[in-house]
């Protein structure tokens, strides 16, 4: 659906319209007006756009035309076919395909800006410089990638501790698998802080420093404290905003909440998470001041505007992706899997993530197929699951479940002729997945919860011919935009998503195109390119207002007396919500 106009101030400043053709394309017209920064940009990210990778395979004498093109890497990525020759060794480069790396490198590109990430490749530093820096792309240098260079330890505290054992289980609402370790929180630190020194060595008076997700919930507050007041600071938060009942849960909770609101903007994809964020900060920070109706938190001299703004896809990629596919290509695809080319054909594809509702949707599999015999030998549902973060114990107990129970379903109902389900854990690319996308009559997307969901968004934008049925959990960002012509499912409600499962392979070809229609119109409004441009007009807002109230920096006595009044007012804040809790949003972990 629409968003309804009473929210657009708080999801657009500008609200513009978007021209689409019939079939939910954007128009020429419409294209020609992309996003563009409004100063000197600086990305902070945990992925990087480039990756320079060791190719043992191939060394530098060898014949640069029989060099391997590529190997495989995650699905958003690509090897480029040029090769560089660094100490008798040749070096491939990942290049972004997809996703949001792939949408920002050309506006980095236009600004001449910097991108500052994790350095993981095992090139990454032999072709940078001194300062760790590398003009990129390779092939037509025109921005600057800042590399950080983190050690096993780091990498573990930082990315798989406190990013991934606490922010990620505790934003999703899983807070039994919240795993503390004494060391994580202060690695998590240490690394913001890196990073934020290294913004400091590119910012000026004009940057604008955009962040992106949940590994720098601290550097914000870190870079606001260094860089002169006129710079820009914003972040956005990719994945949902807990409640606050579960937010009091966080170690350290306090400094996330603190170091968040030294943006000047910070965004989410829908209100709900927004508002969530505000609650937080007004139940656990008694000297912030929110302002709800303007959507703004007044603390330590600073005003962080608080926006929502759902993300999309480069629908125009998938579209046209999804068109080249040719019947061989898939047929091909299906010949892999032994899958019969006359079945209707179910769709999932995630990361291999307790997140994603992967075992409900087997469950429900398994539902619909014993209540409907019919459909023995008929039916094929193909799950392609990405390996994900599998040093981390609670990955593993979760791939070996899934791994099970598709074993167990397929042993149940299966012949020798047909599979019920097709599971693979096999790299897929990018064409391969626009094939599946357009061939499949329905798609899944069960998370118990999800920030957004960027796959349900490249179905609609691959669904070319019209013909497919989104079956999409109300937990995910994009049912705010989508649900109303989508399938809805409770994942966890297993009965009702079996029959969800059955209207969706008997719903008439009519309403099926009538409903993909309106998706695709929805998908191609608010793509990718949308996306960047809101964030970007906001963050001009959001510079013109400070301007224009001649907003500061609070003085080092204004702060000691807020960091007094702050202390004042802990035994003032609503002692229902923290009784019974483990959250201290003063607790500092234990030093490393």
């Amino acid at each position: 659906m629409r968003i309804p106009d009473e929210r657009l101030s708080l999801t657009s400043p500008s609200n513009r319209p978007v021209r689409t053709d019939g079939d939910g394309r954007k128009t020429a017209e419409s294209r020609a007006d992309g996003p563009t920064c409004p100063n000197s940009l600086i990305v902070v990210s945990n992925r990087q756009p480039y990756r320079h990778e060791y190719d043992d395979e191939t060394s530098a004498d060898d014949d640069p035309s029989t060099a391997p093109s590529g190997i495989e890497t995650r699905a958003d990525e690509a090897i480029s076919e040029s090769t560089e020759a660094t100490h008798d060794r040749a070096i491939t480069v990942d290049e972004p395909t997809g996703g949001l790396t792939a949408g920002l490198d050309p506006v980095l590109q236009q600004s001449a800006g910097t991108w500052i990430a994790w350095g993981d490749g095992d090139a990454d530093f032999d072709v940078a410089d001194e300062r760790d820096c590398v003009a990129v792309p390779p092939d037509d240098p025109s921005y600057t990638l800042q590399r950080i260079d983190l050690s096993d330890e780091a990498v573990d505290s930082y990315y798989y501790g406190f990013s991934n054992r606490v922010l990620w289980p505790l934003c999703h609402g899983f807070t039994d698998l919240v795993d503390h370790q004494s060391n994580d929180f202060e690695w998590y630190r240490t690394v913001n802080e890196r990073f934020a020194e290294a913004v400091r060595e590119h910012a000026t008076a004009d940057s604008v420093v955009w962040l992106q997700d949940y590994h720098f919930a601290l550097a914000s507050q870190m870079i606001r404290d260094d860089v002169p007041p006129s710079t820009t600071v914003a972040q956005f938060w990719h994945i949902p905003w807990p409640t606050s009942a579960t937010f009091r849960h966080c170690p350290a909770g306090g400094h996330v909440l603190k170091g968040l609101l030294g943006n000047d903007m910070l965004g989410f994809h829908i209100s709900r998470y927004a508002e969530r964020f505000l609650d937080c900060v007004h139940r656990f920070l008694p000297a912030a001041d929110v302002d709800w109706t303007r959507q703004t938190v007044s603390y330590d001299g600073n005003v962080t505007r608080v926006v929502a703004t759902p993300m999309g896809v480069d629908a125009e990629s998938y579209d046209r992706d999804a068109r080249s596919i040719s019947a061989s290509q898939l047929s091909s695809l299906f010949d892999r899997y032994d899958i019969d080319r006359e079945n209707v054909i179910g769709l999932g594809v995630d990361r291999l993530d307790y997140t994603k509702g992967i075992p409900e949707r087997l469950a429900a599999i398994e539902r619909f197929l014993e209540r409907n015999p019919t459909w023995h030998g008929e039916f094929t549902f193909i799950q392609t699951a990405t390996p994900s973060r599998t040093d981390i114990r609670a990955y593993e107990r979760h791939g070996d479940l899934v791994r099970s129970e598709v074993k167990r379903i397929n042993q149940r109902f299966g012949t020798r002729a047909w599979s019920p389900i097709v599971y693979t854990e096999d790299y897929l690319s990018g064409a391969e997945l626009c094939a599946l996308y357009r061939r499949a009559d329905l798609m899944v997307v069960s998370p118990l919860t999800d920030g957004m969901n960027l796959v349900a968004q490249e179905y609609v934008a691959a669904s070319v011919d019209g013909d497919g049925s989104l079956v999409l959990s109300r937990e995910t960002g994009a049912h705010e935009t989508l649900g109303s012509h989508a399938l809805t499912i409770d994942p966890t409600d297993i009965d009702d998503f079996a029959r969800q499962l059955e209207r969706a392979v008997s719903i008439p070809p009519h309403e099926r195109k009538r409903r993909m229609n309106t998706l695709r119109t929805r998908v191609f409004d608010g793509d990718l390119e949308w996306w960047m441009k809101t964030q970007f007009d906001w963050m001009r807002s959001v510079r013109t207002e400070r301007r224009r109230t001649g907003v500061t920096r609070a003085s080092e006595s204004e702060r000691e007396s807020d960091a007094a009044e702050q202390e004042t007012g802990r035994d003032a804040t609503d002692s229902d919500s923290r009784s019974d809790s483990t959250f201290d949003p003063y607790e500092r972990p234990s030093s490393v």
